[in-house]
This record gives C-alpha cells, structure tokens and sequence, in this order.
C-alpha cells in the first residue's frame, strides 16, 4: 500500500506508523510498549481516519448479514475442563457467549478493514511496538474478522490463549458491549483462581471497563487479563474487527474453532 493510501485509513499525523526510524515512530512504539508493559493494554483512540471510520461502519452493517450466529457455552479458560477439579472452581464454571462472526474470504480486497489488516505498514508497526516478529495468520477464515453482536449478544468471563490481540472498534451498541477486564489477574506462576472465583461469583471491585469508541485500535495481552463483553442492549449492534497475528508464522485455527465460529472449515 502507498502512502497516500495509508493516509485514507490510518490517521498518521497522530499515529506516524508510515515513518520506521523517526523519532516520532520509535516514540509511539515506545508508548505502545510502556503501556502494555505496565497495563497489559494500549489504547490508540481515533487511529482510523473519519473518513474510513464512515466506510467502516456501512461495510460492517453488510458485511454482518454474510456472518455466522454462534451460540455456545464456555469456560474462561477455553478448553474443556478435566474432571479431576473440585466442585466449584473456576476451571469448571461455564458461562454464555453469542455472536455474528464474519471470515476473512468475505471480505473484499478493497475492503477497509482488509486494506488495514494487510498493510506492511501496521504489521511493521505492530512488531515494533511488542518487541517481537509479528506475523499474520495463515488463515483464509480466521486472519481477519468482524465480530457483529446484537441486542442480548455478549461475550462470557476468559482469558485468551494467545499472547497479544488487535482489534478495531467499529460501532458501539445502543447499550452494553462494554470491554470489561481484570487487568493482570494471573501471572505465569500463579493462576490467582481464588480472585478468579470471587469474579465469576460477582465481585467486581478490580474490574476496568475499557475505552472503545468508534475508531480506537487497542492492543491487549488477554493471555493475563481476564476479560468479557458486557450484554448487548438496543437496536444500534456492536461491531469490532478482530485482526489475527502471533509470533510464529503459519499459524491456522483448528477445525473444531472453525466449525464453531464460521460454521464452515477451510
């Protein structure tokens, strides 16, 4: 992608990601990092232009109708829990989770979202920023997707299982759809399971709601903060774009987490 092309998405007189090797860039990045070191979270609000924030929004409203409804029950930890745990801990609480996700072959090339998901420039940006090489997935479904949620949709009580997330905030709902989390609520050395237990029982003194108003690009590290999407309510829905990196190349969703998003495998 060109510059000038980069200019019509990304806001670069705030965010200077078209210029590797300034002082301005390495200070961003620097930011990012310091952020995300101390917090586990960066928030870049207003990343995108108003002009691709208004592309955004019409693109997300057809782009839904072409998603996949899912409607399951889980746990915070994503997996399917072994018996050997006692009644009553976190690993065997279950909780719900429903919406509309959209696959990456569905969206078109000149797609703004995709322009995005596919420029060097964030992706150049975006290993900076982690201090690591950041590669795409390799993935027709799940590189890149779009998470429509609708009145009575959310997002259960989990952790993420891998290190880093990007996503960028499209439309907020009516009400609800807000991104709640516990920031640093385990470590590699202890699971915290019971601060972990007294949140799923309701106690949310150490929850932080979030910042994602329409065109923020947030970096976070769900792998150590638990985190949810707060009940959708409204006729207005919730749409966030979901970017898929990891620090490997190559990597690719199971067949069973395609099934379950896309209702299709590729």
């Amino acid at each position: 992608m060109t510059s000038a092309g980069l200019a019509e998405l990304v806001d670069l007189d705030r965010y200077p990601i078209d210029r590797p090797g300034s002082a301005e860039f390495d200070d961003l990045c620097a930011r990012c990092r310091r952020e995300l070191d101390e917090h586990g979270v960066s928030i870049l609000d207003r990343f995108v232009t108003d002009t691709a924030l208004h592309r955004l929004v019409a693109e997300s409203a057809r782009h839904a109708t072409l998603g996949h409804a899912s409607d399951v029950v889980g746990t915070p930890y994503l997996e399917a829990p072994a018996d050997t745990w006692p009644d009553g801990h976190p690993r065997l609480a279950r909780g719900h989770t429903r919406l509309t996700a959209v696959a990456y072959d569905l969206f078109e090339p000149d797609a703004v979202l995709r322009r995005l998901y596919e420029s060097d420039a964030l992706l150049d940006f975006l290993t900076a920023s982690l201090g690591f090489p950041v590669h795409r997935y390799d993935d027709p479904l799940g590189g890149l997707n779009l998470a429509a949620m609708y009145e009575g949709d959310e997002l259960y009580w989990h952790f993420d299982q891998t290190d880093f997330v990007v996503s960028l905030a499209v439309q907020s709902s009516t009400t609800g759809g807000d991104f709640e989390c516990v920031q640093d609520a385990r470590t590699p050395d202890d699971e915290r399971y019971d601060r972990i237990a007294a949140l799923l029982a309701g106690d949310h003194h150490d929850v932080v709601t979030l910042p994602m108003q329409p065109g923020t690009l947030m970096l976070f590290e769900g792998r150590r903060s638990i985190h949810r999407v707060s009940p959708i309510g409204g006729s207005t829905p919730r749409f966030v774009g979901l970017f898929g990196y990891d620090r490997k190349p190559g990597t690719r969703s199971s067949e069973l987490l395609q099934t379950i998003r896309y209702g299709r495998t590729a």
